[in-house]
C-alpha cells in the first residue's frame, strides 16, 4: 500500500508535470473506482490544473475550480505517458481511470484482485469523510510529541493498529508502522496505555526520523520505480527471516490486522516471540 514518503514522492513529480495544464479527456475503465456518483468524471473536460499534493495517503489535484482526490488503496498507482507519446514502464495492472491532459496521459492503475482505487470529486478535499477524519500528519512541520501522547497515552489498543488508524496519524500504514516500531524498540502488541514517558518519546523520535528519511530518500525517484524503491529500503518490513540489521537475530512475521508484519523479538519484545 502506497504510505506517505511514496505519496509524497508522487504529488511532487505530479504537480511538476500537470501544473497548468488542462484536462482534455477521461475514461471511466470501472465505474466502482468513481466515489461521487453526482459529479460525473465528464465534467472535468477542459478544467485547468493549479496543483497537486499529499493529503495522508490521498492525491489531492487542485482545479482551478474544484479537486480531484484519488486514494491509492492497497494496490494502486499511476502510470504516466508524457506528451509525446513516451511511456515510462508502469507495469501491467489494468488502468480503472484515464485522464488526458495537453500535456500527457495519467492512469490510475490497480493490481489487487478487487478495487481498491477510488476518485471523488469534490469542492473541498475534506469534503471527502475519510479525509475529514484524519488525524495529525507526522510529516507536518508541527508535529509533536504531545500529539503522540495525546494519541497513544491512555489507549488499550495494539501500538501498531493505534499507528496505522489514519484517524490518529495520518499516512503511516503497514510497512512504515513496523519501521518505525522496529526504530523506537516497541513491540508492535503492547498496548498503549502500557508505554513509559521514555517509550513514547523513542516513538515520537521513531516517527519523525523514519518518515522524514524516506520522503527525503524518494523525493525525485521516478513514478514507476517509487514502490520498488519503498520495498528495497525496508528494514524489517518484508524481512521475516532474515536477520536483523540492528542486532543480528532473526526477523519475524507476524499475522496482524489481515496482513503480515515483522518485527525483530531482540530489539523489541525482549527475545520472546510474540503471536
Amino acid at each position: 500500500m502506497p504510505e506517505s514518503p511514496e505519496v509524497q514522492s508522487l504529488a511532487e513529480t505530479l504537480d511538476r508535470r500537470v501544473t497548468g495544464c488542462r484536462i482534455h479527456g477521461v475514461d471511466l475503465v470501472e465505474f466502482r473506482a468513481m466515489k461521487t456518483r453526482g459529479r460525473p468524471l465528464a465534467s472535468l473536460v477542459g478544467a485547468s490544473i493549479a496543483g497537486v499534493h499529499r493529503i495522508g495517503k490521498y492525491l489531492d489535484i487542485a482545479l482551478e475550480s474544484g479537486h480531484v482526490v484519488i486514494s491509492l488503496g492497497r494496490h494502486g498507482w499511476v502510470r504516466w505517458t508524457d506528451a509525446a507519446g513516451v511511456a515510462a514502464d508502469g507495469g501491467v495492472a489494468p488502468a480503472l481511470v484515464v485522464l488526458t491532459f495537453d500535456c500527457g496521459t495519467l492512469e490510475l492503475t490497480d493490481a489487487g484482485s478487487w478495487v481498491s482505487v477510488g476518485v471523488w470529486l469534490t469542492d473541498r478535499p475534506d469534503a471527502v469523510p475519510a479525509i475529514g477524519k484524519l488525524g495529525p500528519d507526522p510529516l507536518d512541520p508541527d508535529f509533536s510529541r504531545d500529539i503522540v501522547d495525546r494519541a497513544v497515552a491512555g489507549r488499550r489498543k495494539q501500538l501498531k493498529a493505534i499507528l496505522q488508524e489514519q484517524e490518529s496519524f495520518a499516512g503511516i500504514g503497514n510497512a512504515y508502522s513496523d519501521e518505525i516500531l522496529h526504530r523506537a524498540r516497541l513491540s508492535p502488541l503492547v498496548h498503549g496505555d502500557l508505554l513509559t514517558d521514555g517509550e513514547r518519546a523513542r516513538l515520537f523520535a521513531a516517527m519523525r526520523d523514519v518518515l522524514g528519511a524516506a520522503t527525503r530518500a524518494r523525493r525525485g525517484i521516478p513514478i514507476e520505480t517509487l514502490k520498488q524503491a519503498k520495498i528495497d529500503a525496508m528494514v524489517v518490513h518484508g524481512r521475516g527471516g532474515q536477520a536483523c540489521p540492528a542486532c543480528g537475530g532473526v526477523i519475524h512475521d507476524l499475522a496482524f490486522g489481515g496482513t503480515t508484519a515483522q518485527y525483530c523479538p531482540s530489539c523489541q519484545t525482549p527475545g520472546v516471540v510474540v503471536t
